[in-house]
């Protein structure tokens, strides 16, 4: 099954200075190169929002920035990745963080959007902010506000056979907590996910 192989990843790098890197993916040698700068210009894309959210959300100096990625599934023709930026400005009480994740189809050529997984009408922000609901109880999660829906765009990833949803810092729990991570099983969400997208192929078993 060679469309199953991986995706080429390379590690590129923005740097100024020794306090201010960014590393971020670099996809290459792919069959479909239109497709591959398509890849490749929506990770630079996302970096420089990140960048720009940073710089932006405060008057001070930037001291320090540090952007990583990570690739959290690179097979069955599913590319889902986030990207991390830690930012420290000048005199502030710590850094601030933000993640951002961008999962491809390669089998249909697109970015993937949450509503893109799942069958058209399905009533997927409940059944996961279901789930979720209860994960916080199970895992006695401290949440600043009781929790009561995701959004219909909210931040995910997959890795392997879970879609992990996730919050930003200070969203649903107290900073020190860190990212609420909640995995879901593909079988959890079996009844309404698009056989033909990336959580259907995660899901079969071969």
């Amino acid at each position: 099954m060679s469309h199953f192989f991986p995706v080429k990843i390379k590690t590129a790098k923005v740097s100024r200075g020794s306090k201010k890197n960014v590393f971020y993916p670099h996809v290459f040698g792919m069959y479909d190169r239109a497709f591959e700068k398509f890849i490749n210009q929506s990770i630079v894309h996302e970096e420089q929002q990140l960048i720009n959210k940073q710089v932006g959300e405060m008057p001070t100096t930037v001291d320090e920035m540090h952007g990583l990625y990570e690739i959290k599934n690179n097979q069955r023709e599913v590319l889902s990745l986030s990207l991390s930026n830690y930012t420290y400005h000048q005199q502030a009480a710590h850094g601030m963080t933000y993640i951002t994740s961008l999962t491809f189809d390669l089998k249909k050529r697109k970015l993937c959007e949450l509503k893109d997984l799942f069958k058209p009408g399905s009533e997927y922000v409940t059944k996961i902010s279901t789930l979720i609901k209860a994960q916080i109880e199970e895992r006695d999660i401290p949440v600043l506000n009781n929790f009561t829906t995701i959004q219909p765009n909210q931040d995910f990833y997959i890795a392997d056979k879970a879609l992990v949803i996730y919050f930003q810092l200070y969203d649903l729990t107290p900073y020190v907590y860190g990212f609420p991570m909640f995995p879901i099983s593909v079988y959890d969400l079996q009844d309404i996910i698009d056989e033909n997208g990336p959580l259907g192929r995660m899901a079969v078993n071969d």
